[in-house]
């Protein structure tokens, strides 16, 4: 895989959200879910750049020409571009921040939803023939926030683990997600755990899929406010802490 060519489809479908300055600033990716980028991807690249982060908005399905009805039609079900086939997304803009000056190369984050926590878990469960380039990238992330993922038959943590990689796991799990539940990602994190990497959980028993987005219409999904309101600190104070940067602190499961 050439990571240059990839990454020069993807620029334009980047939308990076930072503060002003000429400092480099400590950067995260995030991964929208199934359906596509959308107004609450833009919320928390906002949230994070109002505590001195860079957020990078990899749509993943523009240079596909992948509609929002069509994404929903088929990438939700199932029937096209699985995790494993976009983790390469995620190593291709890793690349793609080591050209940017405002970029802080040793201070990356990747934060996922749904699906798009599915393909960064893929990328970092790898391949004992993943390329070096790509298991360098991805060595550098710091942390891997990832909200209600997918981790069913078709992903690869649970069976194969990190390998080399060691971010740090913030994960949020929605108890009553009937969409990917709650119970397989919560046997993957446990087996992230038994590996020695520091996990995270944020355990919401109230929420279902897609709590924290208020123009979700999808199946067994359902907005709530409050949920959201910590769905985000919880995001801001993974950040802060990956980052090393002061902020409030919240009370995490282990």
């Amino acid at each position: 895989m050439d990571l240059l060519a990839h990454a020069a489809r993807l620029e334009p479908h980047l939308s990076v959200v930072r503060p002003t300055g000429l400092q480099r600033y400590p950067v995260v990716v995030q991964m929208h879910d199934c359906s596509g980028v959308n107004a609450t991807q833009f919320r928390y690249a906002e949230a994070a750049r109002d505590i001195g982060c860079a957020a990078v908005v990899l749509d993943s399905f523009a240079p596909l020409g992948i509609s929002r009805p069509e994404a929903k039609a088929t990438v939700c079900t199932g029937l096209r571009f699985r995790g494993d086939q976009r983790a390469v997304d995620l190593v291709a803009t890793l690349k793609w921040l080591t050209r940017q000056p405002w970029a802080d190369p040793d201070n990356i984050v990747v934060a996922g939803w749904s699906h798009g926590a599915w393909a960064a878990m893929e990328a970092l469960a790898g391949s004992a023939d993943e390329a070096l380039e790509a298991r360098a990238l991805l060595s550098r992330l710091r942390a891997a926030i990832l909200f209600y993922p997918y981790a069913g038959a078709a992903s690869h943590t649970y069976r194969q683990g990190w390998g080399p990689h060691r971010p740090k796991v913030y994960a949020c799990l929605a108890g009553r997600d009937m969409v990917v539940g709650r119970v397989a990602p919560a046997r993957t994190f446990q087996r992230l755990r038994d590996d020695g990497l520091d996990v995270r959980i944020l355990d919401l028993p109230d929420a279902g899929h897609c709590f924290d987005d208020p123009e979700t219409n999808a199946l067994f999904a359902r907005y709530s406010p409050c949920l959201a309101e910590q769905a985000r600190r919880f995001y801001l104070d993974a950040l802060a802490e990956a980052s090393a940067k002061p902020g409030p602190r919240l009370a995490f499961s282990r």
